[in-house]
């Protein structure tokens, strides 16, 4: 990810919780990035680094994708919710979904931003709790509690985001991705 840099523990456990819920072995990992079966050991305890081209492939693996009935009808309840909340990748921030409500307070189309990553529209307040992510079990393989924190404002013209409380929800699609859920209370 350009705008964010996951730490290597965050990615290595988003490629064990991959791994576990399609029930792939570490050597077939080490297999699908041409390392070997310590490297990947290495990486999911977050002891090594992934190279960029390494992490630049898991990052596409790993990414949330709309793709099943299930996922489309998540999909469609956030584009219908009266609510300011909007869908993104738990890995990469990209933009998957977002209400009327919030769409509303963007100056450019929302064509323009799904699938793109919000991060570079982050408030220091939403950085400082992006960082404390790990240390809270939030990439576990069970979903963890809702997260509430107070957010400042961003100045964006874009993207603006005013001082509120915001709620993360982690949600597992289909295929086993993460999401999150952004609500502004």
């Amino acid at each position: 990810m350009s705008s964010l840099t996951l730490t290597s523990l965050a990615l290595g456990i988003a490629l064990k919780r991959w791994r576990l819920l399609h029930r792939v072995k570490q050597t077939h990992a080490a297999e699908m990035f041409g390392v070997a079966q310590s490297t990947v050991s290495r990486w999911e305890a977050g002891l090594q680094d992934m190279e960029p081209t390494e992490r630049a492939r898991a990052e596409r693996l790993l990414a949330a994708r709309l793709e099943s009935a299930a996922d489309r009808a998540l999909e469609r309840l956030v584009a219908e919710s009266p609510r300011e909340v909007h869908l993104v990748c738990d890995l990469t921030h990209r933009l998957l979904a977002c209400s009327s409500a919030r769409a509303v307070e963007f100056s450019v189309p929302l064509s323009a931003l799904l699938g793109r990553s919000l991060w570079r529209y982050a408030t220091p307040e939403i950085v400082a709790q992006e960082l404390l992510l790990d240390d809270c079990g939030w990439r576990s393989v069970l979903a963890p509690a809702p997260l509430e924190f107070g957010s400042g404002v961003n100045h964006s013209p874009q993207v603006p985001i005013r001082e509120s409380r915001c709620r993360w929800t982690r949600m597992t699609l289909s295929d086993g991705t993460a999401v999150r859920l952004v609500e502004t209370l």
